[in-house]
């Protein structure tokens, strides 16, 4: 089901919908029925390029967790106002059970051109009185000046840093939506819960939370040559915390080249009058991670998360994250001191 040309009509693609569910309504007929479900509106920008059926699977892989009505804009580049959309379902059945539950999705193709014609269109798509979460895949789209009157319908709108070419370019376009009024996700901060785990782990020891106001430096090793935006922000919560309990320490960063660029390699605290850090944590083989505090070693699992994955904790938390904000802002007066 669908439309296509240069303007689409709301009203047809609800219409779309309704059709759509009365006929999954039919199929259902004689068994237990479809359900629907629905907690948000997630509209995911992306590039034409981009792998469209790696986000149909991350999107179905979301719905049981977070059922949503997910409306995909696949843009590409040009002058030429061209807008298409088309309606169809994700259902799953849970395990045990007969009856399927259903989420709706529609899929639109705009050029770059039709970005200012979006909002009246996807406006009245989302559902009321729900979120309405914006995911940007895309760089390029989210430095579109027209962008921000897409980014307007949301309550969030999520990025990955970590894909932009210039961390600290990406910090300052960051820094300019927040100005705007913008409630930004960053999937470059949520890779690194595992990280602050461990490292909030080392001190639930007593004798380790001694040594936290002693602490002078804190150096971080990353991947690639420029300084990863998951650095600024672990160097950012880390420094706070140690703020917090008297110490002012110095944070150095440490690139080790390779791939992928974004990626951390270790992270040390150490003090003035000991040769060795205090605590540290460093990739090892694998998805393994030596963590060594105290005089002793152990090893844990810091695994490398998909797109799945990452959504999956980014969108548990559908409004602010001030832990998130807090980290934000450090971060943004780090990568320009």
């Amino acid at each position: 089901m669908g439309a296509a040309g240069g303007t689409i009509s709301p009203d047809r693609i609800l219409h779309d919908m309704a059709d759509l569910w009365v006929s999954l309504g039919k199929q259902g007929e004689g068994d237990a029925g479809v359900l629907r479900a629905c907690s948000m509106t997630l509209v995911v920008a992306a590039e034409e390029s981009d792998d469209a059926q790696a986000i149909g699977e991350t999107l179905a892989a979301l719905m049981p967790e977070h059922p949503s009505r997910a409306i995909v804009i696949r843009f590409r580049a040009g002058d030429r106002r061209e807008l298409a959309a088309r309606v169809f379902s994700q259902c799953w059945m849970p395990f045990g059970q007969r009856q399927q539950i259903c989420c709706e999705q529609i899929e639109i193709t705009a050029s770059d051109a039709s970005l200012p014609d979006l909002p009246p269109v996807v406006l009245p798509l989302t559902v009321p009185d729900l979120p309405v979460i914006l995911w940007c895949r895309s760089p390029r789209l989210f430095q579109l000046p027209a962008f921000s009157q897409l980014a307007a319908i949301a309550q969030k709108i999520v990025l990955d840093s970590a894909s932009f070419s210039d961390p600290a370019a990406a910090l300052k376009e960051m820094s300019g939506a927040v100005v705007a009024g913008r409630v930004l996700g960053d999937l470059s901060w949520t890779r690194l819960t595992r990280w602050r785990e461990l490292i909030a782990q080392i001190f639930e020891n007593r004798g380790q939370l001694a040594n936290l106001p002693i602490v002078s430096d804190v150096l971080i090793s990353h991947r690639g040559t420029a300084t990863p935006v998951t650095a600024y922000y672990l160097a950012a919560w880390l420094l706070d915390g140690l703020e917090k309990v008297g110490a002012r320490a110095r944070v150095q960063f440490h690139a080790d080249g390779g791939d992928p660029a974004w990626r951390l390699d270790s992270v040390e605290l150490r003090t003035a009058d000991k040769p060795d850090a205090i605590a540290s944590i460093s990739l090892a083989a694998g998805t393994c991670a030596e963590v060594r505090a105290g005089g002793l070693l152990s090893m844990a699992l810091l695994p490398v998360l998909n797109d799945y994955a990452l959504m999956r904790e980014e969108l548990s938390i559908p409004g602010r994250d001030p832990a998130f904000e807090h980290a934000f802002a450090a971060a943004a007066r780090l990568a320009v001191s």
